[in-house]
């Protein structure tokens, strides 16, 4: 299995411009990225982190989006269109393990938010 940089920043450009424009979810990212030149640049070195592990990005990706107001549907449809577009780029074993990943991540950015809202809120914590 290969993965390329030009193919991470054709993913990562293909599917951004998808959430661009998508009722659901393109609001609130359109909302919050003022430069999405910067704004793609930032995460085609995310990317390049998650699936070659060259260690371009730094910081807390989950601690970014914990404001944002992200609900279940969201991180759905995120999902869904990252699938799509993922299995458009990538040959069918190669986009298997890149939205493998992409799960754990959008898990980890629900947990995340899970755990902050608990935190402010104790009281209205499932738990």
């Amino acid at each position: 299995m290969e993965i390329t940089e030009e193919q991470i920043g054709d993913l990562v450009e293909t599917f951004y411009a998808r959430v661009r424009v998508d009722p659901e979810i393109g609001p609130i990212f359109n909302a919050i990225v003022s430069d999405w030149p910067h704004h793609l640049s930032v995460l085609k070195d995310f990317w390049s982190t998650v699936l070659l592990t060259t260690g371009r990005y730094k910081g807390d990706p989950a601690m970014r989006h914990i404001g944002l107001g992200l609900d279940l549907e969201h991180f759905d449809r995120w999902l869904a269109l990252f699938s799509e577009t993922t299995k458009e780029i990538f040959p069918a074993e190669t986009a298997d393990w890149i939205l493998n990943k992409a799960q754990r991540i959008s898990q980890n950015f629900q947990d995340a938010a899970a755990f902050v809202r608990d935190v402010k809120d104790p009281f209205t914590s499932s738990t």
